[in-house]
């Protein structure tokens, strides 16, 4: 019967570091995605409620009522991240970066 030789271990670290780097630059294109696509909601939130909510004015006739139902619904459907303030803030946000 022929005699097995032992297996020399098997020097991985070159080949964790290529993986590693691989792993890391596709999480930083996922972050950097993800918040492009957020922001991009945002503002598209902030100018619905302008153009549409109040027609183009400053604040819409009825007051906060409308931003505190609509926080809720989409509280109630998408989770946390949707109360008046931050309405406020994505309003905010396209009225500063309004595209003319």
């Amino acid at each position: 019967m022929p005699q097995l030789r032992p297996v020399s271990p098997v020097d991985t670290s070159l080949l964790f570091r290529d993986v590693r780097a691989v792993l890391e630059s596709a999480r930083s294109t996922i972050h950097r995605t993800v918040n492009v696509a957020m922001l991009r909601a945002y503002w598209q939130i902030g100018r619905l409620i302008i153009e549409h909510e109040q027609k183009g004015r400053k604040r819409a006739a009825y007051g906060k009522t409308v931003l505190e139902d609509l926080g809720q619904r989409l509280t109630a459907e998408f989770g946390r991240g949707f109360d008046v303030t931050n309405l406020r803030k994505m309003r905010q946000l396209y009225r500063m970066f309004q595209i003319r």
